[in-house]
């Protein structure tokens, strides 16, 4: 299901997962949700140590939900499919593998909830943001209206949210909705360049950070220091750490090892069993 609905293309140790219905304005179907699911299951298992998420074409990210599986839905199918969308999503987000969002296009509704499980999102100039569902008489329901406002504020968010309107690329830099904004035929040689240097650094340090990011930004100060100390106690007595130290000293590259589930060929890097070689 995953090769036909979403396509895998490996740099290295970084792996592009694109969404591939652009005929469809990459909607989010049922099919589309359960690939991405497994999508991001085969990197966990091959050990791919950063993630670039986005659309085929040139049009949209993702458009959001495929209305036609909206249409007369039950309230139990409704929360069903609600429920598998939050759950991927939530691999994602939560998941050990940095993901950064190439925002191509269009990112509204489900599209814009995935960019926003996305670490780090970059746009294209033609780019643009929104969350219609209030105007379908519906509401953001894979993450939106939990993850919005810690992107960008309550009151920002509110008011995109209530408003339903869509958010240009420019506005998206402006409120923190994105990192950067690039020409379209850069977005993805620097999506890539980003998620290349983020893999170059320490698997258990990019973990543990992602804990403590996730697991302690929503808590107390005091607790969410307490989660620090312990993912930092964890990686500062690692053999990454060692290594980094080590590397410091001799003044050259690290060499970390694989991350977890991947095997090595003899230069150490990481070969993930899934997914093509991709042009650049």
């Amino acid at each position: 299901m995953a090769a036909e609905w979403v396509g895998c293309e490996d740099h290295g140790v970084v792996r592009i997962v694109r969404i591939e219905r652009p005929d469809r304005l990459n909607a989010l179907n049922e099919a589309v949700l359960q690939a991405l699911g497994e999508a991001l299951d085969g990197a966990v298992r091959d050990g791919v140590r950063a993630l670039v998420v986005t659309g085929a074409g040139d049009r949209a990210f993702s458009a959001g939900a495929d209305l036609d599986e909206w249409e007369n839905i039950s309230f139990a199918d409704a929360y069903r499919r609600l429920e598998l969308g939050q759950r991927v999503f939530q691999r994602l987000a939560a998941g050990p593998i940095p993901a950064v969002a190439a925002v191509n296009g269009y990112a509204l509704g489900g599209g814009m909830e995935l960019a926003l499980a996305c670490h780090v999102r970059l746009a294209s100039r033609r780019a643009a943001f929104g969350l219609p569902e209030p105007r379908l008489g519906m509401i953001p329901g894979f993450g939106g209206t939990q993850r919005l406002p810690r992107v960008v504020g309550w009151g920002r968010a509110a008011e995109i949210l209530l408003t339903g309107r869509r958010v240009p690329a420019e506005e998206a830099l402006a409120i923190g909705l994105v990192t950067a904004v690039h020409e379209e035929d850069a977005l993805l040689p620097e999506a890539l360049a980003l998620a290349q240097h983020i893999a170059e650094q320490s698997p258990v340090s990019l973990r543990m950070i992602l804990t403590a990011l996730y697991g302690g930004s929503d808590l107390p100060v005091e607790r969410g220091l307490l989660v620090e100390r312990l993912v930092g106690a964890a990686a500062a007595s690692s053999a990454d750490q060692r290594e980094g130290v080590a590397a410091f000293r001799a003044r050259r590259p690290p060499r970390f090892g694989p991350a977890d589930g991947a095997a090595t060929d003899p230069s150490g890097q990481a070969q993930p069993s899934g997914g093509k070689e991709g042009e650049g």
